[in-house]
């Protein structure tokens, strides 16, 4: 029996989010431009590859899927999602994104379910329309960024937003934006290369650090690009939590959180993605292919299956059990 394939990292940019920053982005330093192979979007030194029509024609990305072996897509928009705007065209912005979705599923329940995307630099009205978005169909987790404009996932504000997806279930899945290092990181593309995966171990070291795995203990949190940086720096920020007293606060070491959290497969390195199974776990790490942009996967299935030494069973877990049980797909 095949086993089933869910990607949770599968970016989506339907085109009334795309005509909203095109027709408002630029007093807030997002600029779009069309050309013939897509729309290009610009926010300061990141420049996004050209959209084109296979992030939004679902046609075209049931067919993706097919020839890499992909059942299931959880949908989710990718840079520079929505908190770069104000709370108006934020709101106006992560609905047009979330109706979009739901429209996906609606049409191809079996194909696509949804990631929220929230204004969370309105708090409030991030918590108003992830109370909206959970009463329609195909949601199965939230999207948020690694930061808020700078503003770390740990600060207060954005409790209420945990307790509600705690209590309705539905897992955190992040992204980042507005890296850390941005003027550093600006040549030879370091910006992604390098800047996506630190900013992706910072915020889960705010999320332990800052007490936010502790106060919601049912809140799954899922790290793209394998965890970035942070399993591999584990070790020395336990090292911090033995010998400096800015780190003693927290009761347990700061490994002792690693299966707090749960992982996809896009680290292009086999050892790198042996590593990590290794240290959490098949049962915590989920396929990812970042679709479709250039640095992502063109056959994210077999970088599970030609993997030597997983099992059939670790293979299914990680193709699509585990994503199944923390998403909720049958």
């Amino acid at each position: 029996m095949t086993p089933l394939t869910v990607d949770v990292h599968a970016h989506f940019y339907p085109e009334a989010y795309l005509r909203l920053v095109e027709e408002e982005g630029a007093r807030f330093g997002v600029r779009l431009t069309r050309s013939p192979e897509g729309a290009v979007i610009e926010r300061g030194p990141v420049r996004l590859q050209p959209i084109g029509p296979a992030y939004s024609d679902l046609e075209l990305r049931k067919r993706a899927m097919d020839r890499q072996g992909v059942r299931v897509h959880a949908l989710s928009l990718s840079v520079p999602m929505v908190h770069w705007a104000d709370a108006d065209l934020g709101e106006r912005l992560a609905r047009a994104v979330n109706d979009a979705m739901v429209d996906a599923h609606r049409a191809y329940p079996d194909r696509f379910v949804r990631l929220a995307t929230l204004p969370v630099q309105e708090p409030k009205l991030a918590l108003q329309e992830l109370e909206r978005v959970a009463r329609l169909p195909g949601i199965r987790g939230i999207y948020l960024p690694t930061n808020v404009g700078g503003k770390e996932l740990s600060a207060p504000e954005f409790f209420p937003l945990y307790a509600r997806m705690e209590a309705e279930r539905l897992p955190l899945l992040l992204h980042p934006q507005d890296v850390l290092g941005a003027a550093r990181l600006a040549p030879y593309f370091l910006g992604n290369l390098l800047g996506n995966p630190f900013d992706n171990a910072v915020a889960a070291a705010h999320l332990i650090f800052g007490g936010v795995l502790d106060r919601f203990k049912r809140l799954e949190v899922c790290l793209p690009h394998a965890g970035g940086a942070f399993p591999y720096l584990v070790g020395r920020l336990s090292r911090g939590w033995q010998v400096r007293p800015e780190c003693r606060h927290l009761s347990r070491r700061p490994s002792a959180y690693l299966r707090r959290f749960t992982y996809d497969t896009i680290t292009h390195s086999a050892e790198a993605l042996r590593y990590l199974i290794g240290l959490v776990g098949a049962g915590r790490v989920m396929l990812g292919s970042d679709y479709c942009f250039d640095m992502g996967y063109n056959r994210p299935v077999e970088v599970v299956t030609r993997r030597g030494g997983l099992t059939r069973t670790d293979q299914a877990k990680i193709l699509g059990g585990n994503a199944a049980r923390m998403l909720r797909i049958e």
